[in-house]
């Protein structure tokens, strides 16, 4: 039975490897995948999802806005798909989640996210809210804040390396400008201090 699923986690956390190896897996069995990132980013190439640790696949690209049933429909009318993977989640909208739900429910694909839960000011993204509402299972791709804690939060650097606390909730970047720490790290670095 097919179902919908939201690997979440914090930057660096290798979610973009997993996806890799997954397809890859159903590959090496003879099934088709079908590989969709979101279209505005674009650090490893348009159309391309790729790891820090060099692996990569071209993929198909979503915008916002985009109809992911109907881009499901046209895929599946080409071909057999086994299980549909896409990155960055995070940046699909409420609508297209639920387009995603439905192309499970009614089109029988499973259909497997990555992205990231938190921004770095700590708010949900709205395609990840979503997921977390609807996705028939979750599960947490974990990675480790400097102190040796599970990371869960992320914080965003400028370009003089201090940390932001305001801004645009969706800016595109890597190493260089994000960090995962854990929370208590993470208030620490916006500087939220309880009175003690």
């Amino acid at each position: 039975m097919a179902k919908l699923y939201f690997h979440y986690s914090t930057m660096n956390a290798g979610k973009s490897t997993a996806l890799l190896q997954a397809s890859h897996n159903y590959r090496e069995g003879g099934m088709t995948t079908y590989l969709i990132t979101a279209k505005l980013d674009n650090r490893a190439g348009q159309a391309r999802i790729a790891s820090r640790i060099g692996i990569g696949e071209d993929a198909d690209t979503f915008a916002p806005g985009e109809e992911m049933f109907a881009k499901i429909r046209a895929r599946l009318m080409r071909g057999p798909i086994a299980c549909i993977f896409i990155d960055e989640a995070q940046f699909l909208t409420t609508e297209q989640v639920w387009q995603l739900a439905r192309a499970v429910d009614d089109l029988g694909v499973p259909v497997m996210c990555y992205g990231l839960r938190v921004d770095f000011q700590g708010n949900l993204f709205p395609g990840s809210a979503a997921l977390l509402a609807w996705a028939d299972e979750m599960r947490e791709v974990r990675t480790i804040c400097h102190c040796g804690k599970k990371a869960t939060m992320v914080v965003r650097k400028g370009p003089d390396g201090e940390i932001l606390r305001d801004g645009e909730q969706v800016q595109i970047g890597g190493n260089e400008t994000y960090v995962s720490l854990c929370r208590r790290h993470w208030r620490e670095a916006v500087g939220d201090f309880a009175a003690t």
